[in-house]
């Protein structure tokens, strides 16, 4: 059997165990085939990425005239996330930076899935232009995670006061 989970971008990063509730297809006594719903506890390993399959043994729907349970693979969806985008193994976040940070560089706090972390824009950064955190992205224990990548937007702070406008 195959079915298709959405997962937060979080529990993909950090690994989790998620109660997952499914209607799968079933063969009743009769042979007819119905929907019977289940509620299983999935276990999301750390660094999983979208399009992945987890298999489940024996958790699948019986078999023909009582055979033994078939195996139940779950493809992994992402959920939309608030901050970040994913593309394959990175994660991509648009960091919004004043024009004087990007004019004469410097140091910024990042969010990332593991922590927010200091990021250095380099003097004379420009709209659009890409920084890497490596090894930051989503990525399989035992095997090289992708990265993070920082796109900059240089944006004008918004003045609340009538005296921030007049400077």
């Amino acid at each position: 059997m195959h079915a298709r989970i959405a997962i937060g971008l979080e529990d993909a990063f950090h690994g989790a165990t998620i109660g997952v509730d499914l209607a799968l297809p079933e063969y009743d006594r009769n042979g007819y085939l119905q929907n019977r719903k289940r509620s299983i506890q999935v276990k999301v390993p750390k660094g999983v990425s979208a399009g992945k399959r987890i298999r489940l043994a024996g958790q699948g729907g019986t078999g023909y005239n009582g055979g033994m349970a078939g195996d139940l693979y779950l493809e992994i969806e992402l959920k939309p996330h608030r901050l970040f985008q994913v593309d394959g193994k990175d994660v991509l976040l648009t960091l919004p930076v004043s024009p004087w940070e990007a004019a004469l560089g410097g140091k910024v706090k990042v969010p990332t899935l593991a922590g927010q972390v200091e990021l250095t824009v380099p003097a004379g950064a420009r709209t659009g232009q890409k920084l890497r955190l490596k090894g930051r992205g989503l990525g399989p224990a035992g095997k090289p995670a992708g990265d993070q990548i920082v796109v900059l937007k240089i944006v004008l702070p918004a003045a609340d006061t009538d005296e921030e406008i007049v400077r």
